[in-house]
């Protein structure tokens, strides 16, 4: 379930290049705070994976729901979804 919401979400990241000493950024929209930046487009891509799981983390241990991305989404154990 949240492999395949990471998955789904890096899909739907956004990339440019930036004038910085690391020129990539990626950002995942309607994901508040969720960005990385990175010296090549791979390692940005990779830095973004890792914020989302630790974003995704920090909002599953505060209990606060996760926004679906596409047609992934990651419910809450005592939260029903609906097909």
């Amino acid at each position: 379930m949240i492999r395949d919401y990471i998955d789904t979400a890096l899909r739907h990241a956004h990339y440019e290049i930036i004038d910085n000493p690391e020129p990539y950024y990626g950002e995942i929209e309607g994901l508040q705070g969720v960005w990385a930046t990175g010296p090549t487009l791979e390692e940005c891509r990779e830095r973004l994976a890792e914020v989302l799981d630790d974003w995704i983390l920090v909002r599953l241990t505060r209990g606060m729901n996760v926004p679906p991305v596409g047609d992934a989404v990651i419910a809450m154990p005592h939260e029903e979804t609906v097909a």
